[in-house]
């Protein structure tokens, strides 16, 4: 069949599999240019001399074609390195689950989580599909916004009502899947008739695919946290390729030449009478020609551009401006780096706080897969490492404040930035170092004489006077 380019193009919602995936391949295409754009100014690969002339383009291009000053992707950078998802925790079992750690180590979850929030924050959105294989085990594999589209409840926000993924492998075959609550449809991997589907009952009762969104609004669509600051970096962009061609034209003094006959060649064009350089002499025979130069220009204007507008970036991404070091290089200390990132942990928390409820999600449907009980425990609960950077002085000195409040070892292990499985380890050598000091305490003291030290009472101030009484017993 052939699919409009606009995609689905009846009145209503889609009746039929084939629909469904004509409705979701529109809305796939209609926002991929967006999704495509900010991949692009995260990678660094926009705009290469986009703003310079084209005189200077075919004259600087294979010198500066590949330069790039690109702080888009510090911006995303600076976020997702402190997002670290530790575990999760079930409150009904008093600690952190041993099997939902499972499941996240079996996905290889502990990297490919990063790339998820990453995905997420560069195009506004990103996806996790949750299935089982034929063991039986859940295997959660992430996607990206450019392959997958979903459809959402009329009137909810968390509830989808179809999901559906346009994969192309290495070979060029496509792969189409479309998820709905009742019916999983598959199109054969490498066919493009979308009625040669094959249509199976779907086991789990849901869309078992689970969005990851940036931060959207509640009548809004995810978006990027690049969206507000890319015109500045075309701005910047701008100013230092200015600057770039600014350093080959004009950064040094431009000599001229008064009095001088102009010779021509035997086209009429003029000749240049002079191979200037650094070594090179100046002379002419006319006493009247008279030689000077004019001022070069002066660079600092463009840097103290770019620095203004690199404190707008800082201020817009609410990233610390240390980081682009526009302080001349200085790094703030102790004291004034948490108070300069003090923005930059408020922006990694609050994305916690949606990327943590998907998360917990996709342990659910894990759970629901192993037909676990715990697939409807909605106080499950994302536990994530401190996004804060403190030196480890200060970091243990506030553990040791917590634990004169009684706050469990455990949780100051977890937030000491032990991971589960250290953790795990400290109990079970509590437990023998327990049991080692119950059989000593068991054995007691063989040597009679050591056992008449043990039995004898302390001294107290009296001294020679408690010695002497002992003696006498």
């Amino acid at each position: 069949m052939i699919i409009p380019p606009s995609g689905y193009t009846s009145v209503g919602p889609p009746s039929t599999e084939v629909d469904w995936l004509a409705f979701l391949q529109g809305k796939l295409t209609n926002g991929r240019a967006d999704l495509l754009k900010y991949a692009s100014y995260y990678e660094g690969e926009q705009q290469k001399m986009a703003f310079a002339q084209a005189r200077y383009k075919s004259a600087f291009r294979d010198l500066f074609n590949d330069w790039k000053d690109n702080f888009c992707g510090l911006i995303i950078d600076s976020s997702t390195e402190r997002m670290m998802v530790e575990g999760f925790r079930v409150p009904s079992e008093g600690g952190m689950s041993k099997e939902a750690k499972e499941f996240w180590q079996r996905n290889s979850l502990d990297s490919l989580a990063n790339a998820v929030h990453l995905d997420a924050m560069v195009q506004g959105r990103a996806y996790v599909v949750v299935w089982g294989d034929e063991a039986g085990e859940p295997i959660a594999t992430p996607v990206s916004a450019e392959e997958m589209a979903v459809q959402y409840k009329p009137g909810s926000m968390t509830e989808l009502e179809a999901a559906a993924r346009f994969f192309q492998d290495s070979w060029g075959r496509t792969w189409v899947t479309l998820w709905t609550e009742t019916y999983v449809y598959e199109v054969p991997l490498g066919k493009t008739e979308w009625e040669q589907g094959v249509r199976r009952p779907n086991p789990l009762g849901r869309v078992p695919v689970v969005p990851f969104h940036n931060r959207s609004r509640i009548n809004g669509d995810p978006y990027s946290d690049l969206h507000n600051v890319i015109p500045i970096q075309d701005a910047i962009n701008k100013i230092t390729s200015d600057a770039l061609l600014a350093s080959e034209t004009a950064a040094y003094p431009q000599r001229w030449v008064r009095g001088l006959e102009i010779q021509e060649d035997e086209n009429g064009r003029p000749i240049e009478p002079f191979n200037s350089g650094v070594d090179k002499l100046l002379q002419a025979e006319d006493p009247a020609a008279m030689f000077g130069q004019f001022e070069a220009a002066d660079l600092k204007n463009y840097v103290n551009f770019i620095d203004l507008l690199v404190q707008h970036l800082s201020s817009v991404s609410r990233t610390p401006s240390h980081y682009f070091l526009v302080n001349q290089g200085t790094a703030p200390s102790g004291e004034a780096i948490i108070s300069a990132e003090a923005g930059l942990v408020s922006k990694v928390r609050e994305r916690m706080l949606y990327f943590g409820e998907a998360w917990e999600q996709v342990i659910r449907l894990c759970f629901q897969i192993k037909n676990d009980k715990r697939a409807d425990e909605v106080a499950l609960e994302t536990v994530w490492a401190d996004p804060e950077y403190r030196t480890e002085a200060q970091h243990i000195d506030a553990l040791l404040k917590l634990k004169q409040l009684n706050v469990p070892e455990e949780i100051l292990w977890m937030r000491a930035g032990f991971s589960a499985s250290e953790i795990q380890t400290f109990r079970e050598m509590r437990k023998d170092d327990a049991k080692a000091a119950k059989e000593v305490a068991e054995l007691g003291p063989e040597d009679p004489k050591a056992a008449a030290m043990a039995a004898k009472p302390p001294q107290g101030n009296s001294g020679n006077v408690s010695r002497k009484l002992n003696e006498k017993k």
